[in-house]
């Protein structure tokens, strides 16, 4: 049975010779009933159906089930393909305004004072943060319609709505305005007029949904990693769609991902270097890239970030990526966070040892963890939180629907699949996260927990 792939990706089987040739599915797309969206906004469920010849010679009871069975994959293959394009455009946007926000902060540590701020648990937040919201916000309710869009996302508008921070604020709207300028690029027009304060700061609040386990919401972190961030290393902007309770889709925006998997463990200046040396082209590129995945589709797939000037075409150079065939420990990579205050290391480490990992881990910033496991650049991704820490669902969902259509696994320390359903945090996760490119892999390291963790401090 030959296929051919609709504006999306999309794998649709295509029938084969004889009396059935003659017949096939076709996705049929509108012009786009969103007036700002350049491109096809609204794409219909409407299909070609079977044409004369195929109801007069093949008209039997088994023919008919087949037309069923084919318009059945033909919907469900077109199902949350709007949502899934509008979401890849939008993280890719604000890729684009990430990297000139990090490009400042590396280049004027001067101006760092107006760029970064501490909340309350000392974690830093910064521009990039509160405007990736606002783009991302605007950029949904122009596609989707406002009234249909509800998002669940880090960042909220307290800190800029504060007398003092009037100059952080500022900052930020220029940064919006600057990014949304260039929306044109992404298939959208911009705004008729540059958005005031006030504007920016209700487009930033409409991120205030709390989960809900019936319905839909967006999950969003504009900047995973604002550590990584700061210091010119490794982040991700996620993005991700739940509908009762189950994640639908997800798009991780990784834009200093290096295509060479070695690059991964080398130092972050190093990769600026190669990069400023080595300027990527359209097909071929040196690091940066979008990954997103819908559920039931059985494939990931893997885009470069748009370059300056350049217009977005769907789907943008994509190929698909799949996790790797490794499923001996002595040859498998692991990856672990960077940062030790909401993970133990000694655990995991100790864990590695007893299932047989004898590499180094690989210790990356943010969600491009789970974006190396879908690659194929890594095998193993596990996260044991200290006592009293708890897991957000806008850390985990984009990347964990990605690897599950890549070919993975990802569930607690029990084996039981995340819970995206208990409103902002991973409710009821057993012990942890264990993420692994096949069942091999998986069933050891669980074994592994269910041995070792009687004796840990967690």
């Amino acid at each position: 049975m030959s296929s051919y792939f609709s504006s999306f990706g999309t794998k649709i089987p295509r029938m084969g010779k004889g009396c059935d040739d003659v017949f096939t599915f076709t996705d049929v797309v509108k012009p786009g009933s969103c007036s700002n969206y350049k491109v096809p906004c609204n794409f219909s469920r409407q299909h070609i159906g079977s044409v004369s010849k195929f109801d007069q010679i093949c008209s039997s009871p088994v023919m008919e089930e087949e037309k069923r069975r084919l318009r059945v994959l033909s919907e469900e293959a077109e199902e949350y393909s709007k949502e899934l394009e509008v979401a890849v455009r939008a993280v890719q946007m604000a890729c684009c305004l990430c990297q000139r926000v990090q490009d400042t902060l590396i280049s004027n540590a001067g101006a760092n004072h107006r760029q970064v701020q501490s909340k309350d648990d000392n974690s830093p937040v910064t521009v990039a943060d509160w405007s990736v919201q606002a783009v991302v916000s605007w950029m949904l309710s122009e596609c989707l319609g406002s009234e249909n869009v509800s998002i669940v996302a880090e960042e909220d508008v307290q800190t800029l709505s504060k007398a003092n921070a009037s100059e952080l604020l500022e900052v930020v709207v220029e940064t919006v305005n600057q990014c949304l300028a260039e929306a044109p690029r992404f298939g959208v027009q911009e705004p008729k007029s540059a958005l005031g304060t006030s504007d920016v700061l209700e487009i930033i609040s409409r991120c205030n949904s709390t989960g809900d386990p019936t319905g839909r919401f967006w999950v969003l972190d504009p900047v995973d990693g604002t550590l990584g961030f700061v210091r010119g290393d490794q982040y991700a902007v996620a993005l991700a769609l739940i509908e009762d309770g189950e994640v639908k889709l997800g798009v991780l925006g990784c834009p200093n991902y290096p295509m060479r998997k070695e690059w991964l463990s080398y130092h972050h200046r190093y990769h600026r270097i190669i990069s400023k040396l080595t300027p990527p082209t359209s097909e071929t590129w040196n690091k940066g890239c979008v990954l997103y995945a819908k559920r039931g589709s059985g494939k990931a797939w893997m885009q470069p970030l748009l370059h300056v000037n350049k217009m977005f075409v769907w789907p943008n150079h994509a190929k698909q990526v799949s996790v790797s065939s490794i499923d001996n420990p002595a040859l498998a990579t692991f990856c672990e966070p960077v940062e030790k205050t909401n993970s133990s290391h000694s655990f995991t480490a100790g864990l590695a040892h007893s299932v047989g990992l004898r590499k180094q881990p690989l210790r990356v910033y943010s969600m491009v963890k789970y974006a190396a496991i879908a690659r194929g650049d890594a095998e193993v991704f596990m996260k044991f939180a200290r006592a009293g820490y708890k897991e957000k669902i806008w850390d985990h969902a984009a990347g964990v629907i990605i690897i599950q259509e890549a070919g993975g696994m990802v569930t607690d320390a029990g084996g039981l699949p995340l819970d995206f359903s208990k409103g902002l945090y991973l409710e009821g996760l057993d012990r942890g996260i264990v993420a692994c490119s096949g069942a091999t892999l998986h069933a050891k390291i669980i074994d592994a927990v269910d041995a070792s963790w009687g004796s840990s401090s967690l």
